[in-house]
């Protein structure tokens, strides 16, 4: 009887846990360069000395889904979006980050930052911009000012592409590499200057896994209430009268 109970009791647990990721998902459709959360379940068997009776539902793996979202223009200049394969790298409170998210400005100190005020990353650090002055950022992600028709390079963001199956999702919703390491810059990443990449969530089927997780919420639901009243009737039965 505690079987069906712990397999429908962790399933339900589990479940929820998934209605949130999906909720997050929805809730991220308009964020620029979101990435969709993807989770799946698997049943573990709780290791005793005694008889093996009961499994826990647990999550298999939280993967993300790294389709690239479609470009949209922009025409803000410091903008930029990641064509294909590739990560921009950005500067938070834990150290180097890696996102897709290009709607950049400048602070009040001509740093080129993100709209939570993060520096941006360069080849030599964080980047910076001199001040009135008209930029172009290219394909290769090289900043370049232009002053009196003259062209002059400023900086050249470091645009970085490590293995998509060592990256990690951290709270903050930035990515890492698993073992801490930082990736290094690559070359043939580009990028498109005053365009950003719309979020990868499909919303149609996210709205359709929403459904399924109810209706397998729901039949979890019932298997517990049946086990309890299985668990009841047996009792009434068994007891001596």
């Amino acid at each position: 009887m505690d079987r069906v109970l712990y397999t429908a009791m962790t399933g339900a647990i589990s479940t929820l846990g998934q209605q949130a990721a999906v909720a997050h998902n929805l809730a991220n459709v308009d964020s620029t360069g979101f990435r969709t959360e993807m989770h799946k379940t698997r049943a573990v068997e709780i290791q005793t000395q005694a008889m093996r009776s009961r499994s826990f539902v647990v999550d298999a793996s939280i993967a993300t889904d790294f389709t690239p979202g479609s470009l949209k223009y922009s025409g803000n200049p410091f903008d930029v979006a990641v064509k294909g394969k590739g990560w921009l790298a950005v500067q938070t409170a834990g150290g180097e980050a890696y996102t897709r998210d290009g709607a950049l400005e400048i602070s009040a100190n001509g740093v080129l930052q993100t709209r939570t005020g993060l520096p941006v990353l360069g080849d030599g650090g964080p980047v910076t911009i001199p001040p009135d002055s008209v930029i172009v950022i290219g394909t290769d992600g090289t900043i370049s000012e232009i002053r009196d028709g003259v062209t002059n390079e400023v900086a050249r963001l470091k645009l970085v592409n490590p293995p998509e199956g060592e990256l990690v999702r951290g709270e903050d919703g930035f990515f890492r590499l698993q073992n801490g390491q930082l990736a290094p810059a690559d070359e043939a990443v580009q990028v498109a200057g005053g365009y950003l990449e719309s979020s990868n969530v499909n919303v149609a089927q996210q709205m359709v896994q929403m459904i399924s997780l109810a209706r397998q919420f729901d039949m979890q639901m019932r298997m517990i209430t049946n086990a309890q009243e299985n668990d009841r009737t047996a009792t009434q039965v068994l007891t001596p009268r």
